[in-house]
């Protein structure tokens, strides 16, 4: 497993202002993004560890998961979080046209809006994925996709021990962009391990800039 996907170096030659895979490495800085929430069951968990270890974080929302969960929403901007775009409802962007891509991003833009002021946000594509005609239209839009550098593997669902040591074999460094998710036990077990660690190490666990 490679936490580090072939992908990225071919995403790096684009814009930065285009496609966000890496973001400032100023002050040991570490970036870490939670995608698919926010999430009854799990979010609320991963908040409380990161206010423990006073990290900031940015959110991938589901524009479904934060209509139906305004507290958390509201929560999640209180303690001084971001958010980002990750869909409506992560369908696959290679399977659908290009007027229901454009509907899943500002139905989700407009339930963001109520709680970051209407500010610009990045969007990134459910799994990653996203046909050329998309990445045309967002460099029209002036526009950012965000990706990620690192790939914690999450939702593979291997057992905790084995993500543990794949992460801490070849860990992140300086100015990555973290992929994680808040929808299971298994990242919150897993931050639990790691954010102790990293602070220990020195970095500062902050939100992507806008």
């Amino acid at each position: 497993m490679n936490p580090r996907p072939r992908k990225i170096l071919l995403l790096r030659w684009l814009p930065g202002r285009l496609m966000l895979t890496r973001a400032p490495a100023t002050g040991q800085s570490l970036y870490l993004t939670f995608d698919d929430g926010p999430n009854p069951g799990h979010t609320p968990a991963v908040l409380d560890l990161l206010a423990r270890y006073k990290a900031k974080a940015t959110f991938f929302v589901l524009g479904s998961q934060a209509e139906r969960n305004p507290g958390l929403m509201q929560r999640i901007a209180d303690e001084g979080h971001a958010f980002g775009n990750h869909s409506w409802d992560h369908p696959s962007f290679l399977r659908i046209p290009p007027a229901e891509q454009c509907e899943q991003i500002e139905r989700t833009d407009r339930v963001i809006g109520a709680y970051n002021g209407g500010r610009p946000i990045s969007f990134r594509p459910p799994s990653g994925r996203f046909p050329p005609t998309l990445l045309l239209r967002f460099l029209r839009q002036r526009r950012r996709m965000a990706y990620w550098s690192y790939d914690s593997l999450d939702y593979r669902r291997e057992p905790l021990e084995r993500m543990l040591a794949t992460i801490r074999a070849q860990p992140p460094v300086a100015g990555d962009v973290v992929l994680m998710h808040d929808d299971s036990d298994l990242t919150t077990q897993a931050l639990a391990a790691l954010l102790p660690e990293w602070c220990a190490a020195g970095f500062a666990l902050r939100a992507l800039p806008d």
